[in-house]
């Protein structure tokens, strides 16, 4: 029941449409330029440095936001397994992110929601995350690749600080921690299909091209 409820919490948090909103503030539905995405690299290449730093700052804070709600709820009841249920609360953000109802479902591709998860999660993940997105957009200037390594670095990471006891929890726990992680890092990579085929045909717009 606790998952559910994180599950909940975080989709809630996720709803909050960083980039739309403001782009609606702007008088622009973000979801009708560009990529048509409601994410940060979007708000970026069509509305400006100032939204895209707006946009990553507010979808990495819900996920941030939803930790903190299930931490209060749940964290002195649930003390062996709360890191599961703060990666649980980090899915459902992720999910209210991509796929908010009331804009049809379509929403972002979920990197910052993902990127306050793991800061929320564990702090050296997040640094190690946080380095790897950094250098490789800055050497490739390929946003969508430094998001797909982030990804694939977090379930690797994963498995690594897990199979080091880092989390705390039991091994049951623990491997549904990794199943979470492994969906999390599906979801990305599944919202990142195109761009995949892009890279792959070199194709993709790099940082900065217009």
């Amino acid at each position: 029941m606790e998952r559910l409820v994180c599950i909940l919490i975080g989709y809630v948090c996720g709803l909050f449409q960083t980039g739309y909103i403001y782009g609606k503030i702007k008088h622009v539905d973000i979801r009708q330029m560009g990529s048509g995405n409601a994410g940060t690299t979007n708000a970026l290449r069509t509305l400006g440095f100032k939204a895209g730093l707006i946009t990553f700052l507010g979808d990495c804070l819900k996920a941030v936001l939803a930790a903190f709600v299930v931490r209060k709820l749940f964290g002195s009841s649930n003390q062996d397994i709360t890191p599961l249920l703060v990666m649980y609360a980090g899915l459902g953000t992720v999910l209210g992110h991509n796929f908010p109802f009331y804009l049809g479902f379509k929403g972002g591709k979920g990197i910052a929601a993902t990127a306050g998860m793991i800061l929320s999660f564990n702090g050296p993940m997040a640094i190690i995350g946080f380095f790897t997105f950094v250098i490789t957009v800055a050497v490739t200037r390929y946003v969508s690749l430094g998001s797909l390594l982030l990804m694939a670095g977090f379930l690797i990471e994963l498995f690594i600080f897990g199979s080091m006891g880092n989390f705390g929890l039991a091994q049951p726990y623990l491997y549904e921690l990794y199943a979470v992680g492994i969906v999390l890092t599906a979801l990305a990579f599944y919202r990142h299909r195109q761009n995949i085929v892009r890279l792959a045909n070199k194709t993709e717009r790099k940082l900065g091209q217009k």
